[in-house]
């Protein structure tokens, strides 16, 4: 049973002599707060948004399909959105979240552009790409955690390494429901189709990502000074966890990354996080107001979001909506990057969550 529409309380009858009230109001763009206010102040969260999930290997045909129908610089970016299946045509998987699936091909270049909504790419598929983001490029891996922070000019291409080139593909994960929300979204195109690269790379991760900070460094932005947060150190990092610990009963062995100069979440507005579950994990049901999206990176297991069971694999992708029941199970040793609006939420103090006792 969906508790949300279980809960859910009824208008109160109308009375003889009500509608031809509101007829007359209407006009003068007035409307009683008694027929919608137990839509507008529900019990509990009554999102549209539907548990759902995207496989790779059903879409992969799809993006390659895109590349020999228009060119990266022609698309800007070449992305196939991922929508919520309940409220399609808004190019949203949450009500507050955007994400998609991006491809570059050896030899093509993501025109140089900025805009105001902070945007994250998760790679999935591929390697060799790299992203420039104020002037400092990194090479991307699968698995690795990239930010673009609000404003930053940025640009992708894919010049492969060693010679060896491959399509890469990457999970967006962007803000832009919100930003749309409050009418202040602003973009703006670069003249260059590429940024000059001033810095060297690893040169922020060198400067920051070591528990260390330059003395004499001033940072102004509330998004993290690293902008990319790699793989192969998160993974070692749980990897360890693992032989020291035991599991969450209800998330396994979870991390979130942080700011490091905060201690807070690397963007304003999306809190990103890696968890790993061991074969066999079988965990119990939470809930949470930050509806969340999921990129499987390793094993095979299921998500059980609302007593709707879904099966996933490597590179898929599944989304939970806000306060739906999860239950994580692993078939095999499965590590899961996922990402949700938990800084909003809990900057204005409405963040809940529940660790139930299952039977």
């Amino acid at each position: 049973m969906n508790t949300a529409v279980a809960t859910r309380q009824a208008p109160p009858a109308r009375a003889p002599g009500r509608q031809d009230f509101y007829d007359r109001i209407k006009p003068l763009s007035l409307t009683p707060l008694w027929e919608e206010l137990h839509a507008l102040v529900p019990r509990e969260p009554q999102t549209p948004c539907v548990p759902a999930i995207w496989r790779y290997d059903e879409i992969r045909p799809f993006l390659m399909e895109s590349a020999a129908l228009i060119t990266a610089e022609e698309a800007v970016r070449r992305v196939l959105v991922l929508e919520n299946p309940a409220i399609p045509g808004r190019s949203s998987i949450t009500q507050s979240l955007y994400a998609g699936l991006q491809l570059i091909m050896p030899g093509e270049i993501a025109p140089s552009h900025r805009h105001v909504q902070s945007a994250l790419r998760f790679i999935v598929d591929g390697k060799g790409a790299y992203t420039t983001v104020g002037g400092e490029r990194t090479t991307m891996y699968p698995g690795d955690f990239i930010i673009t922070p609000s404003w930053a000019w940025h640009d992708h291409g894919n010049e492969g390494i060693g010679g060896s080139s491959e399509p890469v593909v990457w999970l967006d994960g962007l803000d832009i429901p919100m930003v749309r929300f409050f009418d202040a979204g602003f973009a703006e195109n670069d003249d260059a189709k590429a940024q000059k690269v001033a810095v060297p790379e690893g040169h922020s991760l060198a400067r920051f990502g070591h528990n260390m900070v330059p003395v004499k460094h001033d940072h102004q932005s509330p998004t993290s000074p690293i902008f990319n947060y790699p793989y192969s150190r998160s993974r070692e990092a749980l990897a360890t966890l693992q032989r020291q610990e035991a599991p969450d009963a209800w998330q396994g062995h979870k991390l979130r990354y942080i700011n490091p100069l905060t201690g807070g979440s690397p963007m304003p507005t999306i809190a990103t996080f890696l968890q790993l579950m061991p074969k066999g994990f079988a965990g119990k049901t939470h809930r949470q107001t930050d509806g969340a999206v999921y990129s499987v990176v390793e094993g095979r297991g299921t998500a059980e979001i609302g007593g709707q069971r879904l099966a996933f694999g490597p590179r898929d992708t599944f989304v939970v909506p806000s306060w739906a029941p999860l239950k994580l199970s692993a078939d095999d040793e499965v590590v899961l990057f996922s990402f949700s609006d938990r800084p909003v939420q809990q900057a204005i103090g409405i963040l809940r969550e529940a660790f139930l006792q299952d039977a």
